[in-house]
């Protein structure tokens, strides 16, 4: 029998106990211990535990058209509702836009919630609003972060979500968003005021590369795990005589994150090339493709928080960026967009229904705000053509699929030119709210504001109720 076994006779043994248990004698332990103390803590995996719940949320970065894509227009007059015509879903009754035909054979799993609503029509005040769910604090003249942004909801899931394995509570890939030629990313996606030293973990880089690999979360060949156990607890005994305030907390919890992510081995989640080519294929070949992929093999892990920033070819386009489309709209979502988030995001809802993680993966998918009903109209971009539509957070659409949504549902309306909603606004506030919920995170519990010193509710907002 193990000695790690003696000391935790009890059917479940958590990974820090473990880890507490093999500290206190690194320099005697075998290889053979180290071993048995692997085994221990591969046993305690998700498959062998009650499923947790997880959330994966696709940011579809620019404004998506809801009138062109999935609040559809068919009788409003041909400048409202554009050139593409709606097309039948499997559910009867839910029509979508035609170059979606992947997405409409899997409608019976998805909820289409068309009244998302706020009144932000500039790109990084509006991707603030959506990602911390809080109304912007300043003027909508900058695109870029600053130290009183509110904080993220990533950020705020990597303070009060759980650990697992090893693995962050939160993670963000393939990149944070942030326009060509700015020398900062764009705004809430950071602890912000609540403390940098919470952001999410960043998974960045081209995540389709055959090669890719995280850097610094995998041992040198040269250094056995057992080897390392001893400089990390050299480093512990160090810290320990550390007067309390001269370690800065920034090192202190990356130093402890990255420990954790060595000694659990959880690189290997990391490991996309681990995939069978014919899933890799399933999801395409695209950086939003291989992105919900790694997202699939996070939340499989126990990773509460995915954010997956939508990345195309577009991105260092900086009048129309990926969604953002103000000119040549509609041949922009047939040969480009549409077709990348049909194949992706269709085959990641199918790819977790399949392994039975739809049940407890709650996927929300949507953009910081929608497009104008009419074509060419202004309002807040001078680059809109007649052949494009501009910024419009009035009413837009949110993608909900899994956490115990019910599938093949339409949540809330709009008026007949899809531009105001008309029953069951949903503010991004409320958004966050049901994410933290389903999270099982109290989103009414607080935080210390370091940038004004007071207290601050982690949302504002209400979680969305009857979507089971």
């Amino acid at each position: 029998m193990s000695p790690f076994q003696n000391a935790f006779p009890q059917t479940s043994r958590s990974r820090r106990d473990l880890l507490k248990v093999g500290g206190l004698s690194l320099f005697g332990l075998s290889q053979w211990q180290l071993e048995q103390l692997r085994a221990v803590q591969a046993s305690d995996s998700p498959s062998q535990k009650h499923r947790r719940n997880t959330c994966v949320f696709l940011f579809l970065f620019g404004g998506p058209s809801q009138i062109d894509l999935w609040d559809m227009k068919p009788k409003a007059p041909a400048q409202i509702r554009g050139d593409f015509t709606p097309t039948n879903t499997c559910v009867p009754g839910i029509d979508i836009c035609e170059h979606l035909p992947m997405l409409g054979q899997s409608m019976d799993k998805i909820c289409l919630m068309r009244s998302t609503t706020h009144r932000m029509n500039v790109h990084g005040p509006a991707c603030s609003e959506v990602f911390s769910g809080r109304e912007y604090f300043g003027p909508p003249t900058t695109d870029q972060a600053l130290p009183e942004d509110w904080p993220s909801l990533s950020s705020l899931v990597m303070r009060y979500g759980e650990s697992f394995g090893g693995l962050p509570p939160s993670v963000v890939l393939p990149w944070y968003l942030q326009f060509p030629g700015q020398s900062r990313k764009i705004a809430g996606q950071s602890g912000g005021r609540m403390g940098e030293r919470f952001n999410a973990f960043l998974l960045d880089g081209d995540i389709g590369r055959s090669d890719f690999q995280v850097e610094g979360v995998k041992l040198p060949p040269d250094i056995p795990m057992d080897r390392f156990q001893r400089r990390k607890y050299l480093l512990d005994l160090i810290d320990a005589r550390t007067p309390v305030g001269e370690t800065p907390i920034s090192f202190d919890t990356n130093s402890k994150n990255v420990f954790e992510l060595l000694e659990n081995r959880a690189s290997d989640v990391f490991e996309i090339e681990r995939e069978p080519t014919s899933v890799r294929e399933r999801y395409g070949s695209t950086a939003v493709g291989q992105s919900l992929l790694m997202a699939r093999r996070l939340v499989e892990s126990g990773v509460s928080l995915v954010t997956v920033n939508w990345q195309d070819e577009t991105k260092t386009d900086g009048v129309n960026t990926c969604w953002d489309t103000h000119q040549n709209n509609f041949s922009k979502l047939t040969d480009l967009l549409c077709p990348i988030f049909d194949r992706a995001y269709t085959a990641f809802i199918e790819d977790l229904h399949d392994r039975g993680l739809l049940e407890t993966t709650l996927v929300v998918a949507c953009g910081e705000f929608g497009r104008t009903p009419k074509m060419g109209q202004f309002t807040q971009s001078s680059n809109t053509q007649k052949t494009g539509r501009d910024h419009w957070p009035h009413a837009f659409t949110t993608l909900l699929a899994g956490g115990g949504v019910q599938g093949g549902q339409v949540y809330g309306s709009t008026t007949p030119d899809g531009g105001y909603v008309l029953d069951k606004p949903v503010s991004p506030a409320d958004l966050t709210a049901t994410i933290m919920h389903h999270l099982g995170i109290d989103y009414r519990q607080e935080y210390e504001d370091e940038f004004q010193r007071v207290p601050r509710k982690l949302s504002v907002g209400y979680e969305v109720k009857n979507l089971g």
